[in-house]
């Protein structure tokens, strides 16, 4: 869930900031995040079938996440 609550705060923030701002810019796409959400989603779903695979999918968004994501770093002006 802290996952969704992520993208639904950063879908917010972006509305509440228009589309041109420079946080809708740093953001970008996020794809790092949407495939997050759908990956936590798919194990919930399979936790029921395979518990291994569930895990698996936990591991694999955990090494996703591993590598810091630094769009909005680079999106700021250096000061």
């Amino acid at each position: 869930m802290a996952g969704v609550a992520w993208l639904l705060l950063q879908d917010a923030l972006v509305r509440r900031n228009g589309q041109e701002s420079l946080l809708a810019r740093a953001v970008g796409r996020d794809l790092k995040g949407k495939v997050s959400a759908v990956l936590y989603a798919s194990a919930i779903l399979l936790a029921f079938v395979r518990v291994w695979v569930a895990d698996a999918l936990y591991v694999l968004v955990a090494l996703i996440w591993f590598v810091p994501d630094r769009r909005i770093e680079r999106s700021l002006p250096n000061s």
